[in-house]
């Protein structure tokens, strides 16, 4: 057990919980949907990381890693996309957008569920999907977080493009480079272990995520009414 990765594993749990209980508070006063999107990617990334914090405690199982891959690597940047499209489109785009989100990761879990490990799980260090699981479960979580990396940097671009109010660009681009930041552990793999890395990039990339979350819905002054090209305020 190293404690380093245990402690920022743990600092990456705590961190996207917070964020994520957060973001329940903003949902919760206004009922924006971008706002509940977020919220539940912010919980998916908290889970993730607690499960990376038991991994470098107690050593890697099957169950243990599923919850890891699942939350990490399949879901949570397709719901982090899904707030991306009801910010920018709207709840009637948004609402067949997570129809097909949910019913697309309830079938994305029970495939997780049934997938052998191909191969003996490291008990010490976190394993690479391509290295323990089938084909299944790979074109899952390159789908998934690829797709929905892709509406992300989209919307940042929809936003400088079509929005004529800083705040929204500053937000999206904030998003974009958190999204991109929490997908860069491979690059951090040269200089900390595999572990190590994800927190790292985990507390940075949630944290710039989180900040861009507060930019795109913090109140406008009253002096001046919120604009925006986009339906930001759809219910």
């Amino acid at each position: 057990m190293d404690m380093v990765e245990v402690v920022t594993a743990a600092i990456a749990t705590l961190v996207g919980l917070a964020f994520a209980l957060s973001t329940y508070e903003r949902w919760l006063a206004k009922r924006r949907n971008h706002e509940l999107a977020w919220a539940t990617s912010l919980s998916m990334f908290a889970i993730a990381a607690f499960a990376l914090a038991l991994g470098a405690q107690m050593g890697w199982n099957p169950l243990l890693f599923k919850v890891f891959y699942l939350f990490g690597a399949i879901l949570n940047v397709p719901f982090l996309a899904l707030g991306t499209v009801y910010l920018h489109w709207g709840k009637s785009i948004g609402n067949k957008v997570a129809a097909a989100i949910i019913l697309l990761s309830f079938f994305a879990a029970g495939v997780l569920i049934a997938a052998p490990i191909t191969h003996a799980l490291p008990i010490h260090q976190l394993a690479q999907g391509s290295k323990v699981f089938g084909a299944l479960p790979r074109v899952f979580a390159g789908v998934g977080s690829g797709a929905g990396a892709l509406v992300v940097f989209g919307g940042a671009i929809y936003s400088f493009v079509r929005t004529q109010t800083a705040r929204f660009r500053v937000s999206n681009a904030l998003i974009a480079i958190g999204t991109a930041i929490t997908g860069a552990s491979g690059i951090l793999n040269s200089v900390f272990n595999a572990m190590t890395a994800f927190s790292v990039t985990l507390v940075i990339g949630i944290t710039v995520i989180y900040f861009g979350f507060v930019v795109a819905t913090g109140g406008a002054p009253k002096s001046q009414p919120q604009v925006s090209a986009t339906p930001l305020e759809a219910p």
